[in-house]
């Protein structure tokens, strides 16, 4: 032997270095990095819960959906319907449950993405989908003014439904009506059918108004639905009141606050007065026939061309062209209820009052009748709510 050690000796201690030196000798807790990592990607406790469940169908537009975490809080909730409209809706219960703020529309597929998180920070999603119901009955609402309109100063926006209401609260919610410059607005039900919507005055000239009608989805009531989304805006012009005095057979018509224009008139006579108070003009007609069979006086006046005729009640009050009267207007009221202007038969004569009042009037104006016999006009006939006091309209 020359003392030399064989190559394999040399090479196995070399290996029994490497393997003490990747072994580490300096002590530690055993886990290392892989140790860290592990706990770190460790699944979130956080549970989302989603109803109704996923692929549901003909789930109802009210009180159906909800969503909820246990074992951490929600931080994200996403409800959208197929055209990416999103819903609005509010986390609440410190951070346990979401819902939505308003109904959803009727026959329509919602995706729901929701996420929470755990005590540690970590998140958990899920997604759902869910399609509403197929209502076998709907209502409509008629409303005015139309969209586009300019009107006067007492045009409240009203809405006429083709069902009566049981659900009341829930149709409020669904209208939103705003003003620019912005004013309290309220509501206001006259019956079960038709609401009404105005501020405590009559509105400021040129303000502009816009309602948004979420109709679709609205049970009005028990399995009936509305099915309508609109957007309406209109313009209110100048404001002009007209006072009719019964007593003085005199009408004044103001505009912004300046008279410009003092017109006789002729109201009801005996037996047939004109209602007192304030009357918004809802519809204009260059010539319509009156008759007294619709209005409950058969057999005592059918003019198939009055002129210039403008309604103020539901029941047949207009203030219109009078060509038959002779010098009954600034002297006599001889009319069966209506407010009467001088005028001539077929309207062509623009320079008569009836003519003058009717070009220079539009929906929405203001005619106050004082000084007659009758009692103050039902608020509900016409767009007359203006006969309230704004605290019993708010109640």
């Amino acid at each position: 032997m020359n003392g030399r050690r064989p190559i394999s000796a040399v090479l196995l201690g070399a290996a029994l270095f490497l393997v003490t030196a990747c072994g580490g000798g300096g002590g530690g807790d055993g886990k290392g990095k892989s140790g860290a990592a592990a706990e770190k990607n460790k699944a979130s406790q956080a549970v989302v819960k989603v109803e109704p469940k996923n692929g549901a169908d003909g789930i109802a537009t009210s009180g159906a959906l909800q969503v909820s975490a246990d074992k951490g809080k929600l931080t994200e909730v996403k409800v959208t319907d197929t055209k990416g409209n999103e819903v609005r809706g509010t986390i609440t219960d410190g951070g346990r449950s979401w819902k939505p703020a308003l109904h959803l529309a009727a026959s329509t597929k919602y995706k729901v993405h929701a996420v929470a998180k755990d005590k540690d920070g970590r998140e958990s999603a899920k997604d759902s989908t869910f399609t509403t119901l197929t209502p076998k009955n709907t209502f409509i609402g008629t409303f005015t003014p139309e969209d586009g309109s300019k009107v006067g100063v007492g045009m409240p926006f009203s809405v006429r439904f083709s069902r009566g209401i049981t659900h009341p609260e829930d149709v409020e919610k669904a209208i939103s009506v705003k003003a620019e410059p912005s004013v309290p607005i309220e509501p206001h039900w006259f019956g079960n059918d038709r609401i009404d919507f105005r501020p405590e005055k009559y509105w400021a000239k040129d303000t502009k108004v816009t309602v948004k009608m979420n109709l679709d989805g609205v049970e009005g009531r028990p399995g009936v639905y509305g099915k309508q989304v609109r957007t309406v805006k209109f313009t209110v012009g100048r404001s002009q009141i007209s006072t009719v005095d019964a007593k003085k057979h005199m009408m004044t018509v103001e505009r912004d606050g300046k008279t410009i224009k003092k017109i006789p008139i002729t109201t009801g006579k005996p037996g047939y007065e004109t209602w007192n108070g304030k009357m918004v003009i809802s519809e204009r007609l260059r010539v319509t026939r009156m008759n007294g069979d619709t209005v409950g006086y058969g057999g005592e006046y059918d003019i198939k061309d009055v002129p210039h005729a403008q309604r103020l009640t539901d029941s047949g009050t207009f203030i219109h062209g009078n060509y038959w009267g002779a010098g009954t207007f600034g002297n006599v009221n001889s009319s069966h209820g209506c407010v009467g202007l001088r005028d001539v038969r077929g309207g062509y004569d623009k320079k008569i009052p009836a003519a003058w009042f009717f070009d220079n009037s539009m929906t929405g104006d203001v005619v106050v009748v004082k000084n007659t016999h009758d009692k103050t006009v039902d608020p509900a006939n016409g767009l007359n709510g203006w006969n309230m006091s704004w605290a019993d309209w708010k109640k």
